[in-house]
């Protein structure tokens, strides 16, 4: 494709990955992507992207390299090592890690990256896999103003919220901020269900009421049909949650402010794990009420 877009290689075609990368096709971008499913590889070349057999091949020629993958030990195997992104990408090319890590992660990658003469941005998401789809992100950025600026066009094909939050590391904070308020919501909502199932409301009747007012949310919103059909096929995994309830905690601890609910919610997101349902989606959170009121779970 010819045009004067920006290269880009994109590391990480998960539930996340593979829709945002193919709205950038969509969009019109030169994508090329490496995953380690080779299917989910041919499902991008299928959307009209190219295929990259390794990371070094993947980042070679790129621009912009954009990474989205689970946490920070996947960021640090992509990032670094002779196969990595740092070794391979060119001087002057501009790396966006979408994952959502810790804090410290990103400060360090930017650092680390700097020497290569390589700028970072850390951007992770909020939205979900329906946002994704949708291309209406919410994105938090930390780096600085300049790259910010290049990015921004190419984050505005993925997202509809994309906001500057500060230095190396902000973007993570305020993810972790935003997982914070998500699994607490969900486990107000599940608490509700819970409650107005066993008074015998109508259930489908009392969630639309409610999210009508004071008490509705976008996570009401998007999660509602969960709660009513105990579909808990993963938008966004438990396990995922779990491990973004450790980076806020932890990084609320460094920082000296008190979380109590969410240090609760992070236990119950804890032993939902603990229960096996790590797999299915953070609207689970629910089995974990219906278990604390006595349901056959």
């Amino acid at each position: 494709m010819s045009n004067n877009l920006p290269k880009v290689a994109w590391i990480g075609l998960g539930i996340m990955g593979s829709p945002m990368s193919e709205n950038l096709v969509k969009a019109g971008y030169d994508v090329t992507g490496y995953t380690l499913e080779q299917d989910k590889v041919d499902r991008l070349v299928a959307a009209g992207g190219n295929g990259a057999s390794s990371i070094a091949d993947a980042v070679r020629d790129a621009d912009v390299v954009i990474t989205m993958v689970p946490a920070s030990p996947q960021v640090e195997a992509i990032a670094y090592g002779p196969d990595g992104i740092l070794e391979n990408a060119r001087r002057g090319a501009l790396l966006v890690d979408m994952s959502s890590i810790t804090p410290q992660t990103s400060v360090d990658l930017a650092r680390n990256a700097a020497e290569k003469g390589i700028r970072v941005l850390d951007a992770p998401v909020s939205g979900g896999e329906a946002g994704a789809i949708e291309a209406v992100l919410s994105i938090m950025v930390g780096g600085e103003q300049a790259d910010f600026d290049a990015a921004k066009p190419l984050l505005e094909a993925l997202g509809k919220t994309i906001v500057l939050c500060g230095p190396h590391g902000s973007g993570q904070t305020v993810k972790a901020a935003n997982q914070l308020i998500v699994a607490v919501n969900i486990q107000a909502c599940a608490e509700a269900v819970v409650f107005l199932e066993k008074s015998g409301v109508d259930l489908a009747a009392a969630l639309d009421v409610l999210n009508g007012g004071l008490a509705g949310s976008t996570v009401l919103t998007r999660k509602k049909d969960n709660f009513l059909k105990r579909d808990f096929a993963p938008g966004f995994r438990i396990d995922l949650h779990h491990k973004d309830m450790g980076i806020v905690t932890d990084a609320a601890r460094n920082v000296g402010a008190a979380l109590p609910v969410g240090g609760v919610v992070a236990q119950l997101v804890a032993s939902l794990r603990a229960q096996g349902d790590g797999g299915l989606d953070h609207s689970a959170l629910l089995r974990s009420v219906e278990r604390l009121s006595g349901s056959q779970v």
